[in-house]
């Protein structure tokens, strides 16, 4: 893992336990961003508008006591496919154990103004990058603090649809798979790949990195999900179209030209619950046991158990599950 020491603005590698404690940057992308190659000629990498943001971060971390920070656009040599691979599958670690994150909203000049509406709530990567550490502090443009991720979990909440439990620290694997996939249903990325690659850490899997196969990581990511887990809310995209008792107001699967229903969704946004309504969440999902997800932040994982392995084939899934009547 490659650390910029904060003091030089030198990059530094560490292995393993030799990992000094550091500081991680969330943020959006910009243009000009400062590389790896590019922090080999200081003189050039000041001219690039993004070395503003990346001086700005260390100048943070240095007055907070930190002797490193990781930020993504230089400390990962993005030549290397090996390396982007390694980073991509490693990344949610790095974010969760960061003594803490500084979120920089580019797009929020004044504290708490704009803060709802930045572009930083919209992005794919900081998914995992809002829910993995544990301190997250909100930055403006201008480096000005607007607050904590604790003091503010109930707007982010809001924001974000994602269950306030979660940023006080519950682990989001004890929530359903399709709950965990509408928290990115709104979410983009400029390469359609990163859509699901971005997930990796939050569904704690690993996959291949292939990029160019489009859609297709989407589909891959859902395989390996289902390789790995036994909750099979995956297969309940649209759960949230349906009224309370169960009426459904309209279902609209992913039906391809051929006219065949497909078992797996063909994009995240088939998991996406309209304004974060609390009601309509994948978490009113109820398990055998009569729980939902929320309730088993502190007894263990969620999701439904099928009563034969499922087998998923080119020609479609077969899986048995049972069946509880309800009145």
């Amino acid at each position: 893992m490659r650390l910029l020491n904060t003091s030089t603005l030198k990059l530094e590698l560490f292995f393993g336990c030799e990992l000094p404690i550091y500081a991680i940057l969330s943020h959006t992308w910009g243009e000009d961003e400062v590389t790896l190659q590019d922090m080999s000629t200081p003189a050039e990498a000041e001219e690039k508008a993004g070395y503003t943001k990346l001086s700005g971060c260390c100048k943070k971390a240095v007055e907070d006591g930190y002797s490193y920070v990781w930020i993504d656009t230089c400390c990962i040599d993005k030549t290397s496919s090996a390396e982007l691979s390694e980073a991509i599958n490693s990344m949610y670690m790095w974010y969760k154990n960061a003594d803490v994150c500084y979120a920089y909203l580019a797009d929020v000049p004044i504290p708490l103004e704009a803060f709802k509406r930045s572009r930083w709530f919209s992005r794919g990567w900081t998914l995992q990058e809002l829910i993995a550490p544990k301190t997250v502090e909100f930055y403006t443009v201008n480096w000005e603090e607007i607050d904590t991720k604790q003091s503010l979990r109930d707007a982010i909440a809001l924001i974000t649809g994602i269950d306030s439990h979660v940023l006080e620290g519950c682990d989001p694997s004890v929530y359903h798979v399709a709950e965990r996939m509408s928290w990115a249903a709104s979410r983009t990325t400029t390469r359609v790949e990163d859509m699901s690659y971005c997930l990796l850490g939050i569904f704690k899997i690993h996959i291949p990195l292939l990029y160019g196969e489009g859609k297709r990581a989407f589909t891959s990511l859902q395989e390996e999900i289902l390789r790995t887990t036994d909750d099979y809310t995956i297969l309940a995209r649209s759960f949230h179209l349906c009224m309370p008792n169960g009426r459904p107001i309209s279902l609209q699967p992913s039906i391809p030209q051929s006219g065949l229903l497909l078992p797996l969704a063909t994009d995240i946004s088939e998991f996406l619950v309209a304004g974060h309504s609390a009601e309509q969440r994948y978490s009113n999902i109820i398990q055998e046991s009569g729980t939902s997800a929320t309730s088993q932040c502190t007894s263990g994982s969620a999701g439904g158990s099928a009563q034969s392995p499922l087998l998923l084939t080119a020609k479609g899934l077969y899986i048995t599950l049972p069946l509880k009547k309800t009145l």
